[in-house]
Parts: structure tokens; C-alpha cells; sequence
């Protein structure tokens, strides 16, 4: 059987305050098309379908629409819930979401009541069971290993152990005739980061070995790092990574969807598809005139901008005439670095605010009489 799987898809996402929702569009109406070209049984979403657990309208409609566009002609869709979305919700939209044919997990759920997804390929007619596993918090792993293995909660406090917990129960029941996956949302110990990731969600207690999961996977599809990557393990462990970078520091990833054929005996073979829509990320470094001889270059990709001279007032202005796509405009730190004698020794009260206010300038690196022209004006309308 042939699925597709994809992850982190962060709708809704902006980036420094312009909305990037058309990019989000385009890219998952391209996820679609590969999902039909491909004629895939299923497509697992591992996680982070939004940005926030508050999404807009506007996303809500965008994921939905795409949730049904995947699931047209038959194709089975399993999306879980990861630590960006509100679980909840999720689970609140299931019965609505099952009569189309795709099927939402929220929260954590016992392998009867769906926290084992099962069903048998068109193409092949091959039984497959999914194991889902969406985010869980250090605060609910322990409930949530109470709820799913029964076991005591007291018996450890690790996370990575209540995570074990859950998922050698979920996947007790995986069949030797079946194609057998897991699908999960957590960081995998040795991953790398994509650059996006919420940290606090990411690192330390939440990292896990692969270890955990069971080598009877035929393939374990993961979400919550932003990098394409296989990780190490007993069986296949992949990151898909998200189809279009939300941050400047995942710049240089390549966004692909997986698409992974397996049977019941044999191991499961991954091809990697480029995703190609959306606008690229790019950092760019110069003075304004080289900035000035880069634009030509830079097509519409979004720009960060390190500045290669010292600040001035309209600097910004001057690299985004000629730039117009630069999100974010820097002074690059050479330029920045603050003197060492950077406060005054003592006689402040000898001197005038005007003087004091140059001395400040020169600790920023900021060299612009019309600068200093200006705070004299307004110094002299409050004061006077």
C-alpha cells in the first residue's frame, strides 16, 4: 500500500507580522495534486495542521478544505493533534470530520475508542493499523499513561517511560498480516531542530529515544521537527519536516512530503517529494549600494537584511526602497558593537542634554547629524 506523509503545517502562521496564508494555500493545494498523482491510500498528518490553538476563520477554512481535498475518491486521512493545536477542537470536529471520510485525533484514546486507526488499502486490499500518538505535555503524560497502559502512575515519572507506556499498549494489538504504523508528534533524542520549533516544547524532558518504538513498525511517521530526517531505530523513524519554512532559521531546509510504500513483509520504501510552492526564505548582507545590485536577484523571496555599515536614521527606509521584500533589516553586529568606553566617566552635569545625547549616539554606532539636529529641536519645544 502507498501513503503520503506530511506534518507542520502551521496555518495561520505570519511571519514578522505579514501573513503568509496564499503561500499556505498554494503549498497544501500542491499537497493535494501529489496525493492524486500519486493515487495513495491514506495520508497521515502528524501534527501542527495550525499555528496556534486559536486559529482565524480564514485557517480554519483553509484546513478543512484541504482535509477534504485529501480525502476525495476514497483516500483514508489521519491527522493528529500536535502541541500547537488544541486538542479539543480536534476531538470536537471528529464526528463531522468522520461522515468525510477523514479521521482527527486529539487527545490520547485507548486502541478501541480510536487511539488505533484501522483500515484496509483500496489499492491492495491490505489490513493497516495505525497507532496515534498526539502531543502530549509532561503535565498529561502520566493521566495519559494511566488512561491508555493502566499502569500506576507512580511507578515512574520519566517521560519517555509514560510515553513507552502508551505506546506498547497501542501497538499490542499490531497483526503479522497487516501493515503496521505508527504516527506521533514529540522530538526524538539526535534530531535536529528545523530552526521553527517551539523550544520550550522540544528539548530536555520532552526528547525521547527512538528506542520506544516498536521494531514490528513498518514505518513510524513523526511531526514536531521541522528538518527532513531518518533517525536511527530499530525501524523506519521519519520526520517528514514542514513543507514550507515558517522562520528565517529554516531557510535552508528542503520541504518535501513522503511517500512510503509497504506490505505486510517487506520493509517500507520512502521517496521523498519536493514541494515547491511558496515563497522562499533568504538573508542577504551589504551595504545599501550592494543590497541596491543584489535586488535584482532576489526574485520574490522574503528577506532578512544584515546592513554592513553603521546605523542612521532612514537606513531601514533606504534598504526597503530598493529591497522590498525585506522583512527584517539589521545592522550587522561589526557595525553595532558598542565602544568599550561606552558610558562616561563622571562631569554629566557639565554638559548639555544635546552633548549627553551625542556621547549616547556614539555608544550605538549611530553617526547622523540629522539625528541629533532633531533631538535639539524637540529638546528645546519641551523645555522652552
Amino acid at each position: 500500500m502507498r501513503f503520503l506523509h506530511t506534518a507542520d503545517w502551521h496555518v495561520g502562521k505570519t511571519l514578522k507580522g505579514h501573513s503568509r496564508l496564499e503561500e499556505q494555500e498554494q503549498v497544501l493545494r500542491e499537497i493535494v495534486t501529489i496525493a492524486r498523482e500519486q493515487q495513495v491510500d491514506a495520508v497521515l498528518v502528524a501534527g501542527d495542521l495550525y499555528d496556534t490553538a486559536a486559529p482565524s476563520a480564514e485557517a480554519q477554512k483553509l484546513v478543512i478544505r484541504t482535509l477534504m481535498g485529501l480525502a476525495r475518491d476514497g483516500t483514508q486521512v489521519v491527522a493528529i493533534a500536535g502541541n500547537h493545536d488544541h486538542a479539543r477542537a480536534l476531538d470536537a470536529y471528529r464526528p463531522l470530520a468522520q461522515e468525510a471520510g477523514i479521521t482527527l485525533v486529539g487527545e490520547v484514546r485507548t486502541a478501541d475508542k480510536g487511539g488505533v486507526v484501522g483500515f484496509t488499502a483500496r489499492s491492495t486490499g491490505e489490513r493497516v493499523n495505525v497507532a496515534v500518538l498526539p502531543f502530549l505535555s509532561q503535565r498529561y503524560a502520566v493521566r495519559a499513561a494511566d488512561l491508555v497502559a493502566q499502569t500506576a502512575g507512580e511507578n515512574t515519572n520519566a517521560y519517555d517511560q509514560n510515553l513507552r507506556d502508551v505506546l506498547g499498549t497501542l501497538t499490542a494489538g499490531f497483526e503479522d498480516g497487516a501493515v503496521n504504523l505508527v504516527m506521533a508528534h514529540l522530538t526524538v533524542l539526535n534530531g535536529r531542530f528545523g530552526g521553527g520549533e517551539r523550544t520550550a516544547q522540544s528539548i530536555f524532558e520532552y526528547a525521547v529515544p527512538a528506542g520506544i518504538f516498536p521494531i514490528e513498525a513498518h514505518y513510524v511517521a513523526l511531526g514536531h521537527l521541522h528538518r527532513r530526517q531518518r533517525m536511527e531505530a530499530p525501524c523506519p523513524v521519519h520526520y517528514s519536516g514542514a513543507p514550507l519554512a515558517v522562520d528565517f532559521g529554516e531557510q535552508e531546509n528542503e520541504p518535501v512530503v513522503c511517500l512510503v510504500e509497504a506490505t505486510p513483509t517487506t520493509p517500507a520504501r520512502i521517496t521523498d517529494i519536493p514541494v515547491t510552492s511558496g515563497r522562499r526564505l533568504r538573508t542577504v548582507r551589504g551595504t545599501v549600494a550592494e543590497l541596491s545590485v543584489l535586488s535584482a536577484t532576489v526574485g520574490d523571496d522574503w528577506l532578512r537584511v544584515w546592513v554592513t555599515e553603521p546605523a542612521r536614521a532612514g537606513l531601514r527606509e533606504e534598504v526597503t526602497a530598493v529591497l522590498p521584500n525585506a522583512l527584517e533589516v539589521r545592522i550587522d553586529p561589526d557595525f553595532a558593537a558598542v565602544p568599550e568606553a561606552s558610558r562616561p566617566s563622571g562631569g554629566g552635569a557639565e554638559r548639555s542634554p544635546a552633548e549627553l545625547f551625542s556621547e549616547y549616539l556614539g555608544t550605538r554606532g549611530v553617526a547622523d547629524p540629522r539625528v541629533e539636529s532633531l533631538f535639539r529641536t524637540l529638546h528645546d519645544r519641551i523645555s522652552s
